[in-house]
C-alpha cells in the first residue's frame, strides 16, 4: 500500500495567506512585541516566502488521491489514537515519550521577541540562515518601527533574538534592509557540518598562474547585481507547459472530485513588501511626542501549553 503525503486544501491555505483585496496584508503568522532594554514596539510577523508549487499528488488507478496511511507490522490499518513517538537511539531500540511529557517540555508561552544583543550583520555566517520572515508594525506604531529599523541600518547591525511561536522557541537575527525589518530564523551550532566532516581537504596555497586563472575567469562572469530573471525556477516553467498542452488537448484528465477548492478560491498573489513600504510612507516621520514605548512591565500573555501533534 503507497504512503503518500496527502496534502489538504494546499490551495485553499495558497489562499490564506494572501488577499485578493489591494493594498490589504496577508494574514500575519504571529503577532506580539518586540522587545529591548527599555523598548518595547508591536509588531506582526509575516513568512517572506510563500509556495506558488502545486505539489504532484499521488493517484490511485481509479484517479482516486491517495492518503498517508500507517500500518503495523501484521498490516492493521492504525489509528491516530493508537500512535505513539518514540525517540530513536543509536543500537535502534526506542525510548516511548507520551503526550503529556512532552507538554512538560514546552517553552512558556510569551509574545515578546527578546532582543538579547545587537552584532555586526556580517559577523553571522550564512550558513546559520533558515527561514526568512518580515517584520511589520502593528497599527499606529509606526513612528518608533521606522526609528528602529532606520537606527540599524545605518548602523549595519543584526539583533539577536529569541520568542516563541506554534510551541516552539527560536533564535532569530532581526536585520533592516530599505527600511524594513527582517527575522530570518537560526540553525543552531549542533545542526551545522564542519568542513571537515565532509571531507575537504587540507588549504594548499595556489601557483600565481593558477591564481591569476581564476580570477579571470571569475571577472569574466561578474555582474553589478543577480539578474531577476535568472532566479526563474525553468523545471517549474516546463512543467506548467506541459500540464497546459496536456490540458488543451484533454488528455489524461481526472475529474476534480465534488467538494475540492476550486482555482475560484485561490486569492491574487499581492506584493507585501510592495504594500508595507507604502503603508509607511503614508505615516507621518516620528515627532517628540511618537517615541518608543517605556517598558513598566513584562507585556507577556501565556497562553496554555498545547502538546504537539
Amino acid at each position: 500500500m503507497p504512503r503518500v503525503a496527502r496534502k489538504k486544501g494546499s490551495r485553499q491555505k495558497q489562499a490564506e495567506e494572501t488577499s485578493s483585496e489591494e493594498g490589504k496584508l496577508p494574514r500575519s503568522v504571529w503577532s506580539g512585541t518586540l522587545s529591548f532594554g527599555l523598548v518595547t514596539i508591536p509588531v506582526e510577523l509575516y513568512a517572506a516566502t510563500r509556495s506558488t508549487r502545486r505539489s504532484l499528488r499521488m493517484l490511485a488507478p481509479d484517479g482516486t488521491p491517495l492518503a498517508r496511511r500507517y500500518y503495523s507490522g501484521e498490516g492493521k490499518a492504525l489509528e491516530s489514537d493508537e500512535l505513539e513517538r518514540g525517540f530513536e537511539l543509536d543500537d535502534g531500540s526506542f525510548v516511548v515519550v507520551g503526550d503529556d511529557e512532552l507538554e512538560r517540555l514546552l517553552p512558556d508561552q510569551s509574545r515578546d521577541i527578546d532582543l538579547t544583543r545587537f552584532v555586526p550583520r556580517t559577523s553571522i555566517p550564512p550558513l546559520y540562515f533558515d527561514k526568512a520572515y518580515i517584520l511589520a508594525p502593528a497599527e499606529s506604531t509606526h513612528s518608533a518601527y521606522r526609528l528602529l529599523a532606520s537606527t540599524m541600518e545605518r548602523l549595519d547591525k543584526a539583533g539577536i533574538a529569541t520568542f516563541v511561536m506554534r510551541d516552539r522557541q527560536y533564535l532569530v537575527a532581526i536585520t533592516s534592509r530599505d527600511g524594513i525589518l527582517r527575522a530570518e530564523t537560526l540553525r543552531f551550532t549542533d545542526e551545522l557540518r564542519t568542513p571537515e566532516s565532509v571531507g575537504l581537504p587540507a588549504e594548499k596555497k595556489p601557483s600565481p598562474e593558477r591564481l591569476r586563472h581564476m580570477k579571470t575567469a571569475i571577472k569574466n562572469l561578474s555582474k553589478a547585481q543577480v539578474v531577476e530573471k535568472e532566479l526563474s525556477d525553468s523545471y517549474w516553467q516546463r512543467l506548467e507547459k506541459l500540464v497546459a498542452q496536456k490540458k488543451a488537448h484533454n488528455e489524461n484528465i481526472v475529474p476534480a472530485q465534488e467538494g475540492a477548492p476550486s482555482d475560484e478560491n485561490v486569492a491574487e498573489v499581492i506584493d507585501l513588501m510592495a504594500v508595507l513600504r507604502q503603508s509607511l510612507a503614508n505615516q507621518k516621520a516620528p515627532s517628540k511626542a511618537d517615541k518608543p514605548g517605556i517598558k513598566k512591565t513584562r507585556a507577556a500573555h501565556p497562553e496554555k501549553a498545547r502538546a504537539r501533534r
